[in-house]
């Protein structure tokens, strides 16, 4: 999937876990559960690029070691398990595999009550 559709997939994903909200701090589309941030996903600086920030405790070390287009997060998250992503225009998104990291990301971040079985795909 090109970057552009990726990210509209993945705001669709963002906006059904329960409680979660979009925001846009720093000029930036985010989605909250409560207060605190679960997903970056960047900004449209109309180059047809797409980034997106997520939290993996589990899988943040396979992610930065397998693929050339991950790192840990800047600003010191990625010592918590944050991992950015990064796709020029031409890429090809896998989305899937993004959508289960914001699967991963929003149970790491989520109250443990809203957390529980919450995977909107899976619903």
């Amino acid at each position: 999937m090109k970057p552009r559709d990726a990210f509209k997939a993945l705001k669709k994903q963002a906006k059904a876990y329960p409680g979660a909200w979009e925001d846009h701090p720093w000029g930036e589309t985010v989605y909250k559960v409560g207060k605190k941030v679960f997903v970056f996903l960047g900004v449209d600086n109309g180059d047809g690029s797409f980034g997106l920030s997520v939290k993996l405790p589990t899988s943040c070390e396979a992610a930065t070691t397998m693929f050339s287009w991950c790192e840990p997060t800047g600003y010191g998250l990625g010592k918590s398990g944050w991992v950015s992503a990064h796709f020029e225009k031409k890429d090809d998104v896998p989305v899937e595999l993004l959508k289960e990291w914001l699967d991963e990301s929003y149970a790491a971040i989520a109250p443990k009550r809203r957390a529980t079985g919450t995977s909107p795909r899976r619903r």
